[in-house]
């Protein structure tokens, strides 16, 4: 019978996973604290002493007892086809498990438009698993901006804030079939979306956030605020690991560092779980 302390033993035995975070300011987390955050625990590749989502990410598994050395190479505004021509020496390596993010139209002048994501997630993942053939390979799809959906002459004008992170999804989902190499799409829009649906986020800041609700987002309407980015981290978490962030618990420590009040941390947890792991929103 192993004991406790000998499982202990065994975890902290197995050699550590190494995971690239490739992407851009959603991915650093700009405008909040969290582009700061903790950037101690992870490498900056390009050497701008980002912390961001990736700092939540390590944050988190170290707490779940998952053995991750963390890295990311990110730049602001950029789309995957800048980094897959300008990083490419920083990105080439044997990575166990890498996460893409795309530019959040897919195309800056282009909304919706796929095409250089195909070119892009292609040449990356080929590029990746040349590298290692077992790399696992994420594409994260990104939420709706109420800069687009609430003002007029936008490409997601007049429509429902949830439509956009659906059209992302839609379009990393026809991407990732096109791409045999990348293992998920993983569903951070829809995250959001589901803490609206479910009443813990205000659907939209122009107005006002609803007294009791979060704003998912920065002053600028376009960025996550830190509950957002918060949200992000751990769905990522969530579909990376396959570990159960509702475990985590209300007194998991980055919501505590960047004050997210415990409820909030349980509620986006939960959500997590269900829409991360499960594939759907779940009951409130």
């Amino acid at each position: 019978m192993i004991t406790a302390l000998a499982a202990a033993a065994l975890a902290t035995a197995k050699p550590s996973q190494s995971i690239l975070f490739v992407g851009n300011s959603f991915t650093f987390g700009a405008e909040s604290p969290v582009m700061t955050y903790r950037p101690g625990s992870v490498t900056d590749l390009n050497g701008d002493g980002m912390g961001g989502v990736p700092a939540l990410f390590k944050r988190f598994v170290d707490q779940a007892g998952l053995r991750y050395s963390v890295s990311l190479e990110t730049a602001a505004g950029q789309t995957l086809k800048w980094h897959l021509a300008n990083k490419r020496a920083v990105i080439d390596h044997p990575w166990d498990a890498v996460v893409l993010q795309q530019y959040s139209t897919l195309d800056p002048d282009r909304p919706g438009d796929a095409s250089d994501t195909f070119t892009a997630v292609r040449g990356l993942g080929g590029l990746l698993t040349s590298r290692n053939s077992h790399v696992d390979l994420s594409v994260v799809a990104t939420w709706s901006r109420p800069g687009l959906t609430y003002t007029a002459g936008e490409h997601w004008s007049g429509m429902p804030i949830e439509r956009m992170a659906l059209d992302i999804r839609k379009a990393d989902d026809a991407v990732r079939a096109a791409v045999p190499s990348i293992a998920r799409v993983i569903p951070v829009g829809e995250a959001f979306n589901c803490a609206i649906s479910r009443g813990i986020a205000d659907r939209n800041p122009y107005n006002g956030i609803t007294p009791g609700q979060i704003n998912l987002w920065a002053a600028d309407n376009y960025h996550a605020s830190t509950a957002g980015y918060y949200l992000e981290a751990l769905t990522i978490f969530t579909a990376v690991t396959h570990a159960d962030p509702r475990k985590l618990g209300r007194r998991e420590k980055a919501a505590h560092d960047l004050g997210v009040r415990p409820y909030i941390a349980a509620k986006l947890q939960d959500i997590a779980f269900q829409v991360g792991r499960m594939g759907h929103c779940g009951a409130a």
